[in-house]
């Protein structure tokens, strides 16, 4: 098994395409391992997220759990093997329980994930909420080119939870970012993920444009990265799982319906069929210089 430190002597001694291979076999072990180990994952996301983002999880190999209760926050993140926080549509309590799970994964040292979404001077409650979030480190943070953008400070044009930037122009924005998190993944047309373990940004190709067009998707994604990180041993590698397994999902799922409410319903079918051979065959993934 490759862990993160043979990564890192990789970085130093070969070229960064050469990471490829090695992060490649670290992706399909996570899959295994997903689907051994059904991690269970606390959960906090907004109401319009809930069902999708519960049946994505349960479809790709993972246990969910929508605990949003501020009462029942630290006792759950204390069992959970992840926690996926997600400013969607907060509630003063959930804004409440968000920190108290975030300090329990912290404390117990926990993966969880970050996403800020709709972060920017529009919505500043949740933003000054987000920055607090901060202090907490977390495992990953993950969200559309303009949230990163706004939140690593740039000036960002917003189109209420929609980006209106490409990931592909920004993700050297987000590099500040890194002083909170190991990982800041950036999902669009391709996805972006810059690692802080690699000192590298992983680029990964494929999906489908309807992808988008199905609400909660992002915010299933998140949920997902915190189940990937809770079964690998590295943050990278179980963050670019789950961004693979979402891009052969969509992928797969394109060729066999092109309108939005089949795709939907094929898509999660990709989620649960996937293998980690498919893996191997169907990934596209580059790697870049930070």
């Amino acid at each position: 098994m490759n862990h993160p430190e043979s990564l890192n002597t990789l970085v130093n001694q070969n070229s960064l395409s050469d990471l490829a291979a090695p992060l490649l076999q670290q992706i399909a072990e996570a899959w295994t391992a997903l689907q051994t180990q059904q991690p269970l994952v606390h959960i906090i996301t907004n109401g319009v997220a809930n069902n999708y983002t519960a049946n994505v999880l349960l479809a790709a190999g993972a246990s969910p759990a929508m605990i949003d209760n501020p009462f029942e926050a630290e006792s759950f993140a204390a069992i959970a093997s992840a926690v996926s926080i997600n400013l969607g549509m907060p509630t003063t309590e959930q804004m409440q329980a968000m920190q108290i799970a975030a300090q329990t994964a912290q404390r117990l040292d926990k993966p969880w994930v970050l996403d800020p979404v709709g972060y920017g001077p529009v919505l500043p409650w949740r933003s000054e909420m987000t920055q607090q979030l901060l202090q907490y480190t977390p495992s990953v943070i993950r969200g559309n080119a303009s949230e990163i953008s706004a939140l690593a400070g740039n000036q960002v044009q917003s189109k209420g939870v929609d980006s209106t930037l490409d990931s592909a122009e920004i993700y050297q924005q987000a590099v500040p970012l890194l002083e909170h998190t190991a990982c800041i993944a950036i999902s669009g047309e391709s996805d972006f993920i810059l690692s802080k373990d690699l000192n590298a940004v992983i680029q990964i190709n494929g999906g489908s444009h309807l992808q988008p067009k199905i609400t909660a998707s992002g915010c299933a994604l998140g949920a997902l990265i915190a189940a990937y990180c809770a079964v690998s041993p590295s943050v990278t590698a179980g963050t670019a799982a789950a961004h693979v397994h979402f891009a052969i999902a969509g992928k797969l799922a394109f060729e066999k319906a092109q309108a939005v409410g089949s795709f939907n319903v094929a898509f999660l079918d990709e989620l649960f069929n996937l293998k980690a051979d498919s893996i191997q065959q169907y990934a596209d993934i580059q790697i870049l210089p930070l």
